[in-house]
């Protein structure tokens, strides 16, 4: 019965808020300009899908409050951009008895990060993060006008279009910056 109960309430449907309310706050967010508000609730998934948090050399109140070593240059950026690794178990070191320890002084990747980009642009968050894709898929926008279900219909088609013509020029994107990407471009 406890399997059970786990189960059913991993395939019930969250409320995601309004599509364009939502496309526009995550717009916002990804400029720097809000933090990204998202209903959790109890759910860890993206502290506990292996992970890896960059922050950036700018961040300095939250490269204070990591301990330097469980920080790595990131590769492929410049110098002084790191990331945050994981544990043996997958989960963010920061993590503690099932809450971030620094959570007003989180980097930018978590205060901008939300798992409702995936259900909206229509990108799996891939077979390598089942917490993250079980949880996204959760998620149910609504929409308030036709406009709504417009963008949405728009989101999905950049995406496609972005992962398309990455593919065609090398390898393909991970899915949360395919996903970020196509956000950015309908938020120009």
């Amino acid at each position: 019965m406890p399997g059970n109960q786990r189960q059913s309430s991993l395939e019930e449907h969250l409320p995601a808020g309004d599509f364009s309310a939502w496309l526009l706050e995550m717009g916002s967010a990804l400029l720097g300009q809000r933090d990204s508000n998202i209903p959790c609730g109890a759910c860890t998934a993206c502290y506990t899908s292996s992970q890896f948090v960059h922050i950036g050399p700018d961040e300095t109140d939250s490269l204070k409050h990591i301990p330097e070593a469980l920080l790595f240059a990131a590769p492929g950026l410049p110098a002084g951009h790191v990331v945050l690794g994981y544990d043996e178990r997958g989960h963010c070191p920061m993590l503690q008895n099932g809450k971030c320890s620094i959570y007003p002084h989180r980097p930018r990747t978590c205060r901008t990060y939300d798992c409702r980009i995936f259900p909206a642009t229509g990108v799996e968050p891939g077979n390598d993060k089942p917490l993250i894709a079980n949880q996204a898929r959760r998620w149910q926008f609504s929409f308030s006008d036709e406009a709504g279900r417009l963008r949405k219909a728009a989101l999905e088609k950049a995406a496609l279009e972005l992962q398309h013509a990455a593919t065609l020029s090398g390898p393909a994107p991970a899915p949360t910056q395919l996903a970020v990407a196509a956000v950015e471009l309908l938020s120009k």
